[in-house]
């Protein structure tokens, strides 16, 4: 909490109650059954968790970058992969309420914040990941619709979401081709793939979506065409510190479960904890964590001002913390010995899920090729 101001502690301490009481419980299962819980994603929207930093004229808790950062971080602690479904859901939120019109903001965002529906990010595809500006589905303008073809990978929610944000080519090649459409399930061509089997991430489900000729009113268009990919981007920035901070709470809760371990398991006649080795690892993975904490904190601050710099320190951010943080959880791991290879601790579940924070929401190569281009440009 250092450096927090009392508002900000208390989002903090809403949210870390929340966790304990309403994730950690359940995280087990959830991941065991691949249960989506919805119900209690809706009960974290009562406390204005489904629209964070979104207009509170439509639903949302007009709350800022650093806020929202707070708040994610604390709920990971209780289920890092269902927080990371709910820091998707608000980017896509965003996205609507700030890059669509009126009559877009109050058509899908109080339904949205308050969680009655979910949203999906529709941005890579089977043949596009990390170069996303040649994506390849397409949207031809037929009238007042589009008619939409082609089909999305890998998208979290995708077949149990409502709302699709999909990132499309309505003109030539290169990211100026690219618009923004927002899709509704159950609009005829949109299909899904099968559930996909994950190391992690296992609360909420993962799906190809399908579009075949999909027929979209151009009144779903968020901002002009040719503008989707500035959005997509934009989007991603706060996705970056949004997943960045899933996983300094997977960390920080993996901290906590090694101190404990360390102090209660015995060898050699003394505890854990006495060995100055695992004492230094301890303080290691601590110093890392604050660390990470600092530079996430940072880039949100950056962000919510919108300075020049803040796309380079959210990649910075985002780089730094997935791999530090799945660093420490890994070696809470290692201290657990062969307990925490067991799924009875919980140590192995914040570890994999953590490990797709290094390749989602731009690889952590991607983060390096930013900060390296944005150094040697000047």
């Amino acid at each position: 909490s250092a450096g927090l101001t009392e508002e900000q502690k208390e989002f903090q301490s809403v949210a870390l109650d929340f966790a304990a009481k309403e994730m950690a419980p359940h995280m087990a299962e959830w991941d065991e059954k691949e249960i989506f819980p919805v119900d209690t994603m809706r009960k974290a929207a009562q406390l204005g968790f489904g629209g964070i930093y979104v207009k509170p004229d439509v639903g949302g808790s007009g709350l800022s970058r650093l806020d929202t950062s707070i708040i994610f971080e604390a709920l990971s602690t209780g289920c890092t992969s269902t927080t990371a479904y709910m820091s998707i859901h608000n980017m896509c939120v965003w996205m609507i309420d700030t890059f669509g019109n009126e009559e877009q903001r109050r058509r899908f965002c109080p339904s949205l914040c308050s969680m009655e529906q979910f949203a999906s990010y529709c941005l890579t595809e089977p043949g596009s990941g990390s170069d996303a500006a040649s994506l390849l589905t397409s949207a031809r303008r037929k009238g007042d619709t589009y008619v939409l073809n082609g089909s999305k990978a890998f998208i979290s929610g995708g077949g149990d979401a409502d709302v699709y944000v999909v990132m499309c080519r309505t003109g030539g090649p290169g990211p100026k081709g690219i618009s923004c459409l927002v899709l509704e399930k159950g609009t005829p061509g949109l299909s899904f793939g099968k559930k996909e089997r994950k190391v992690g991430w296992n609360s909420q489900p993962t799906r190809a979506v399908i579009f075949e000729d999909c027929v979209v009113p151009v009144s779903n268009r968020l901002g002009a065409e040719g503008q989707g990919f500035s959005i997509a981007m934009k989007g991603l920035n706060g996705g970056r510190i949004n997943i960045a901070s899933c996983s300094l709470g997977a960390a920080h809760a993996s901290v906590l479960l090694a101190q404990e371990h360390l102090t209660v398991r015995k060898q050699f006649g003394e505890p854990l904890a006495n060995n100055q080795y695992l004492q230094f690892r301890l303080a290691e993975m601590a110093t890392r964590l604050v660390a990470a904490r600092l530079m996430v904190r940072n880039a949100a601050r950056a962000l919510q001002e919108e300075l020049g710099d803040a796309p380079v320190l959210c990649s910075m951010a985002k780089l730094f913390a997935t791999d530090a943080c799945f660093e420490i959880c890994n070696q809470a791991l290692q201290m657990h010995g062969g307990y925490g290879y067991l799924k009875d601790y919980a140590v192995q579940q914040f570890v994999r899920d953590v490990r797709v924070h290094q390749i989602l929401e731009g690889t952590n190569e991607v983060m390096r090729m930013i900060v390296a281009r944005s150094l040697l440009q000047g």
